[in-house]
């Protein structure tokens, strides 16, 4: 698998089986609220979308997400903003 450089060093930092906890803020409406996410790295990836309303086609768009592996066994996919924190666990 080749990883993607990413603008964030704290990323670039991971390899697949650390331990991390993610805080960032979910936002519904004009309500917002801080939660944790707490899971084993799988893998990190630049993913190129398209969630901007009118914007040029050859305009490009990349989030960071981290895919964990949870406690109970399921996978979650985390996507990393600029309200996100993360914090490797030993």
């Amino acid at each position: 698998m080749t990883l993607i450089p990413t603008t964030r060093e704290e990323i670039n930092e991971l390899q697949p089986g650390d331990r991390v906890e993610v805080t960032h803020v979910v936002k519904v409406g004009m309500k917002s609220w801080e939660t944790q996410t707490v899971g084993t790295v799988e893998r990190f990836e630049r993913r190129r979308h398209g969630l901007h309303y009118r914007r040029n086609l050859d305009d490009k768009v990349y989030s960071d997400l981290i895919v964990l592996k949870l406690t109970d066994g399921s996978l979650t996919t985390v996507t990393l903003d600029e309200y996100s924190s993360l914090r490797k666990l030993s």
